[in-house]
């Protein structure tokens, strides 16, 4: 289960954002200061350590899910528990109105099975609701703390000397 909401939580921010996880940062930097590129690796791999631990952030990390995701239990309600329900009810107010249990009854069963049914797809389209606002609240975190990284990767390469675009 862990291993299916990780993947899945991967791929939305992959397809949201096009994010490339193997990668520190997706910005560009430019010595300005003449720093050679031993150097310049350097001060990238100290600020992606320094930002990394000022934001709680690691763009190298697989991403998790801070909440877990809604549930997705069967819903409660069936057509089958509809129809046996309508036919009760049905062959009740069948017998007390005109004296015929089991025509009652089969119209009870009918209603209870259409209304079962309805009962069960509006429990489906709620949980899918609520799976993709979920969803959607990950990849905001998700790109909110991304955005507070590159920007204190920035400004610490800016400390150094460095443009960042």
């Amino acid at each position: 289960m862990m291993v299916h909401v990780k993947s899945l939580l991967v791929a939305i921010l992959l397809n949201t954002f096009s994010i490339g996880i193997a990668s520190a940062s997706d910005l560009f930097v430019y010595p300005t200061k003449g720093q050679n590129q031993q150097q310049q690796q350097k001060d990238e791999s100290e600020c992606y350590v320094w930002a990394k631990n000022n934001t709680g952030f690691d763009p190298m990390a697989t991403p998790r899910a801070t909440t877990p995701p809604p549930s997705t239990s069967e819903p409660t309600s069936s057509a089958g528990r509809g129809m046996v329900r309508g036919a009760v009810g049905g062959a009740i107010i069948g017998e007390i109105a005109s004296d015929d249990a089991g025509k009652g009854a089969a119209i009870g069963a009918v209603a209870g099975g259409m209304f079962g049914g309805m009962r069960r797809q509006r429990q489906k389209e709620q949980q899918q609701q609520q799976r993709q606002q979920w969803e959607q609240d990950q990849a905001a975190q998700y790109s909110q703390k991304r955005n507070s990284y590159n920007r204190a990767y920035a400004a610490c390469l800016e400390g150094r000397g460095y443009t960042v675009k």
